[in-house]
């Protein structure tokens, strides 16, 4: 499990890092009023650990939860996410499907 005091909130580059052996795992996002447009999932190539990804997006959506925003998944990794993650449907915008 991924420790969450190792993720940070860019606000200067709009994203979310995660530092990761040799690299960086990032989710890029834009703001919008209450609203979070989650746009891009990168994780670096030397990432063999197949629940990173998982554990990587629970730490960014329960760091949202505390800011107390919407949720606006626009790319298919985090939208497929929140489909495996019934909890985190609560975050979507009034009117948002998945």
């Amino acid at each position: 499990m991924i420790d969450a005091a190792e993720l940070t909130d860019n606000d200067f580059l709009r994203q979310f890092e995660l530092k990761v052996q040799d690299g960086l795992a990032i989710i890029e996002y834009s703001s919008q009023d209450r609203k979070i447009f989650l746009t891009k999932l990168i994780i670096p190539e030397s990432v063999t650990d197949e629940n990173f990804e998982e554990d990587f997006l629970t730490l960014v959506f329960d760091h949202i939860a505390e800011s107390n925003l919407s949720v606006v998944p626009t790319s298919p990794e985090i939208a497929k996410f929140i489909r495996r993650h019934r909890k985190y449907k609560k975050m979507l915008p009034v009117g948002i499907r998945i």
